[in-house]
């Protein structure tokens, strides 16, 4: 393609994201944006009226936040039963015993359950098999619970986050309820990473679309997912999505043909997951960018493309060409800056860091491209001494 061609291609993708990608940019799918007063009010305070839920936390080698994270779920505001399921991954440091210990700390001890993992059976990835084991211990007994919560060990939550998470799935009437917690963003990594992996995950799974009934696009994020577990488990339960690195966004898709879901941004739920240097940022990239391609080249191959067609040749053109191709790189590098502001701002950094999107860009191509040459390697899905190639 000659360069005008390229400058107006990129120019009208340009467009199209911002007028007819479901205004993913604009990041108004939020958890305070859902009005969810009707749903609390039916539920009062009555004993009974809420839902009991079990959360599941699935941990290996979380001894360093996994206190927190515990603290916080056992100090929700909720004014039904509510218990922890903690599934020890095998791990390797004193996850387990930082857990219990936070419990005891919190006064909750009769609340929390700790579980030894077991090996991964082959076909399983590691956190699937231990949500797996959670999910089977909540159907001990007479009364499982009509929700769980999978939680990561690294969140924390406000106090009242539970209590709006069900208040949510009730108005709306969703099988699956998720938060896209919010990312740590205090290293120079992760502020120059974390708004764009936001805003990129929000253009792959524009949230609108994903809370569409009508539209198949379905998407979680895995840090904090409410699901309906007699839905899940009719649909086959964690045994259907085995094998999938990208675990959220396939429990979702699961769930979706069940009913509706929905996802949303906060700023109630926090991740403590640190990122302290780019290298500790790209490893939780590689682990799933060419899984997200389900492993193939041609599809590889055309992600490359596309972003060096859309992010990387704007500025370019601007700053390099003349003509039609300068001013439709201009345009371009514009629109692009613009559409990067709303995820900048959330995360509290300059405007003016939407003009560098294409370079942060140039950083993910090379994620994936890593990705893929690990997977070819037999050493994708590297995650805590595991590798999970699929």
């Amino acid at each position: 393609m000659t360069m005008v061609t390229i400058s107006l291609v990129s120019l009208t993708i340009w467009i199209y994201l911002l007028l007819g990608r479901g205004w993913f940019w604009r990041c108004g799918e939020t958890d305070d944006a859902v009005d969810a007063a009707n749903a609390e009010a039916r539920m009062g305070s009555a004993p009974g009226a809420w839902p009991k839920i079990i959360a599941i936390v699935p941990a290996r080698d979380e001894a360093n936040v996994i206190a927190s994270s515990i603290e916080s779920i056992v100090r929700q505001d909720y004014p039904e039963h509510f218990s922890v399921i903690v599934v020890d991954d095998q791990s390797t440091d004193d996850t387990a015993a930082a857990a219990s210990s936070a419990a005891d700390a919190a006064g909750a001890a009769e609340r929390v359950t700790i579980i030894a993992g077991t090996n991964v059976p082959r076909g399983w990835t590691g956190k699937l098999w231990a949500m797996h084991q959670g999910l089977a211990a909540t159907e001990v007994g007479n009364a499982p619970p009509e929700f769980v919560l999978f939680s990561d060990a690294d969140i924390t939550y406000a106090p009242h986050a539970l209590r709006r998470l069900v208040s949510i799935a009730r108005s709306k009437g969703t099988v699956l309820t998720s938060l896209m917690v919010k990312l740590r963003c205090q290293s120079a990594a992760e502020r120059w990473l974390v708004p764009a992996f936001v805003f990129y995950f929000q253009k792959l799974y524009p949230f609108a679309w994903v809370n569409d009934p009508k539209r198949p696009t379905a998407a979680a994020a895995g840090g904090c997912m409410l699901v309906k577990r007699e839905v899940l488990v009719a649909a086959g339960g964690l045994h259907a999505v085995r094998r999938n690195l990208i675990d959220d966004c396939a429990l979702a898709a699961l769930m979706k043909h069940r009913g509706p879901i929905w996802l949303g941004l906060t700023d109630h739920v926090h991740s403590l997951r640190a990122y302290p240097t780019l290298a500790d940022f790209k490893q939780t990239v590689v682990r799933s960018a060419f899984a997200q391609l389900r492993g193939s080249p041609l599809q590889l191959a055309g992600a490359v493309a596309g972003m060096v067609t859309v992010y990387l040749a704007p500025p370019l053109f601007a700053l390099f060409s003349h003509g039609i191709p300068q001013t439709a790189g201009f345009a371009s590098w514009m629109l692009m800056a613009l559409s990067f502001v709303p995820t900048l701002r959330l995360y509290g950094q300059p405007m003016v860091r939407g003009f560098a999107l294409p370079i942060i860009a140039g950083a993910f191509t090379a994620f994936t491209i890593e990705s893929a040459l690990l997977h070819w390697r037999g050493r994708g899905g590297y995650w805590k001494g595991r590798f999970q190639a699929q």
